[in-house]
Order: structure tokens, then sequence, then C-alpha cells
């Protein structure tokens, strides 16, 4: 089966478990240590990871679930700089939020700190990727775009989040869709949502792609055009934008964003961190948060998440070496 169709992350939505990748010695998180909860995001504020992060936090403190968690941002490299940091804390009440960015942004800056050497707790959401272009573009659909990028690939700027994600992925799977070499695709990195947003609001690049909780607010304002969404049925947030599918192109791309803690943490240490978020996640307050910003609740957690991440490590550098990102 081909991973640069239709078939690439569809798994992301079902997956079995098997292993852990995590192990031994820490300190336990008690309840005395939930005033002091800790969260990374490793990324610039205002992207998709940040409002998840800042989102967990609020349901976590609103709801009880712990008294006061605090959300700290550290940029760069896909998530991987962060991912490292991750890698040296000792600290058992850390949570770093991630996702399939973070997966494929390992890969492309050859990053010497994998998934492996951290600790899997849950994965909270997938959410559909979004493709806008400004307001005032000439691109009133996906196939008015299409033709114009066809016609000019190099000189139709495309932004996006960090090298490597899930963004550049869809636009490599759709460049090759059709018909444009993926080497050719003019992208953008930019370290989060909110930048690639700044971008695009600035007229300085042709066209964006994100998840729709970063874009979606501006297409309902009219800020941004949204041209189509990377998931087989359309958005709730987003309705009146139909599907890459609807416009006759096979592809089809599922984000997804989960939380990591630090490596050779207690097995008792990991399950009081896989209990707090379940506990979050179980609440009103969450379930309202799905719908508002239109996530899918793909929710995992331990041993199973840990085995979603193995198969997942093994797609993503699949199709990234189809597309050519990396060799």
């Amino acid at each position: 089966m081909q991973l640069t169709r239709r078939g690439f992350l569809a798994g992301a939505l079902a997956l079995p478990a098997l292993s852990a990748l995590s192990a031994c010695a820490g300190t336990v998180v008690s309840p005395g240590d939930l005033s002091r909860l800790r969260m990374m995001v490793p990324a610039s504020p205002g992207g998709g990871w940040d409002t998840t992060a800042r989102t967990l936090q609020r349901v976590i403190q609103q709801t009880g679930v712990a008294r006061n968690v605090q959300v700290f941002n550290v940029e760069g490299a896909g998530g991987t700089i962060g991912l490292g940091q991750l890698s040296r804390e000792d600290d058992d009440a850390l949570l770093m939020m991630m996702g399939l960015v973070m997966v494929g942004a390992i890969d492309t800056n050859d990053s010497s700190t994998r998934l492996t050497d951290v600790t899997p707790i849950a994965q909270l959401i997938a959410e559909t990727e979004l493709i806008v272009v400004p307001a005032e573009s000439p691109y009133e659909t996906l196939e008015d775009f299409v033709q114009g990028w066809a016609a000019d690939p190099r000189g139709t700027p495309i932004a996006g989040g960090s090298a490597g994600g899930t963004d550049q992925i869809l636009a490599g799977l759709l460049a090759q869709a059709v018909g444009i070499d993926p080497i050719e695709v003019n992208y953008i990195a930019y370290s989060g949502g909110g930048e690639s947003l700044a971008a695009l609001l600035g007229d300085q690049v042709a066209a964006g792609i994100s998840g729709t909780a970063d874009y979606g607010p501006q297409v309902q304002s009219g800020d941004l055009r949204g041209i189509a969404v990377s998931t087989a049925d359309r958005s709730t947030q987003v309705p009146d934008v139909p599907t890459i599918l609807e416009s006759g192109y096979d592809v089809e791309v599922t984000n997804w964003r989960g939380l990591m803690a630090r490596p050779g943490m207690s097995a008792g240490a990991r399950e009081d961190l896989i209990g707090l978020v379940t506990e979050a996640h179980d609440t009103d307050e969450w379930q309202e948060a799905l719908d508002t910003n239109g996530w899918l609740d793909t929710f995992m957690t331990g041993d199973e998440y840990g085995e979603f991440l193995a198969e997942e490590e093994t797609r993503v550098r699949q199709v990234l070496t189809e597309i050519g990102l990396i060799q």
C-alpha cells in the first residue's frame, strides 16, 4: 500500500497496543507535586502545540485535576530542541506537548534524541490540516491554486510549520498528486502556526498549511480564504471548506498531538501522569474543548501510545523518503 496517498496516517485513529518505551527510577508525582506541574511546548507561542497545551492547562486547573500548571515554550528545530532538553530532565512533574510534526523533524533535523529516549504518556487529539490563501488572493479554489502552482512551483511560496512536519508532508503529497516534483515545492518553514499566520496576513506567501485551530478563526473572520481540508470529511470548524478529496486529489492527512515525559521514570510516576491526563480527558470541559477546536478525540495512553509512536516513526520516515525530504 502506498503511503503517499489515502493510506497515510489513517492509522492514527486506530492502532493496537503492544509495547512501552519507558523504564525505571525516579520520583513519583504525589498530590503535593501537582502544584508544580509543568508543561513544555517545544515551539513558539500561538501554534497548534501551544493551543493544545494551554487548553489542557485551563481544563486541568478549572476542574481541579491539579492546582497549578505552568506552560512554557522552548522553540526550534521542529520541537527537537525541546525533545533534547526533556531527555536530560529528572523532574517527574514535567510533561512535553508534541505531535506528528516532531516525528518527521527528528529525521529532517538529524536529531540525536529520538522518541524512544523519552517516556510516552498519552495521545490527546487529532486535527484536520487546512490549506488557506490570503483574503485578496486570486485563488478562489484549490483547483485555481493548483493551476498557478503547477505553472510556477518555485514562485509560489507555501508557509507552514517546521521542516519535515505535517504541513510540509501534506505539501509534498499534494505536489505528487498534481504532478509537481516535491523537490520543486517552495516551502517556507516557520516555528509554529502563529508565525506562518503572520506571513499569510502580511501577503508574504501565496498559501499556508496548518491546523484548523491555527487558521480556522481567520477563515471564519474572512481574513484568510480556506481552499481545502486534509481529512476525508469536512471540518466542523470550517464546514464550508471542501476536502482535498472533493477537489479530485487522492490525498488525506490527519495530524495528531500527545504528551511525553522524561526518560527513566518509575512505573508509578508514569501511571500518576497517565492518571492525571486521563482524568482531565474525561471532564466535560475537555469534551467541550474538542468541539470548540474541531479536534478529533484519539485518546490513548502508555504502552498503546508507545506502540503507536513506533509504527508512526516507520511510516513517516517512508513518506519523507518518497517525497525527497530525507535520503
